[in-house]
């Protein structure tokens, strides 16, 4: 149980900030939220806190926060490389359609 919560929290974190959610969210309040506006650093403190607050020794939870900001960083580039294959699919499902003016003019 508690490694799925820990694999759960760094993929929300990583969504969350990926999605744009984060600035959404800062958006609203108007103010910057620097711990959570960053996917690595999300993922640190987010894994750690659950980590002590779970009662597991310091020590462990500090590596396995370490491990899993580093986790972030590479999810956060998949998930850049997906994006990009879904805009090419986009793009070739629904091409951009013509100019008015051009099928007009004749």
């Amino acid at each position: 149980m508690y490694w799925s919560d820990i694999l759960l929290l760094m993929l929300s974190a990583t969504l969350a900030n990926h999605l744009g959610l984060v600035e959404a969210v800062e958006g609203v309040l108007r103010h910057k939220i620097p711990v959570l506006n960053c996917s690595k650093c999300a993922s640190f403190w987010l894994v750690l806190l659950c980590s002590l607050l779970s009662g597991q020794p310091l020590i462990a939870s500090v590596a396995v926060s370490f491990l899993c900001a580093y986790a972030a960083m590479w999810l956060e580039l998949l998930y850049g490389y997906i994006d990009t294959l879904y805009n090419r699919l986009y793009e070739s499902i629904y091409p951009k359609e013509a100019d008015d003016t051009t099928d007009t003019q004749g």
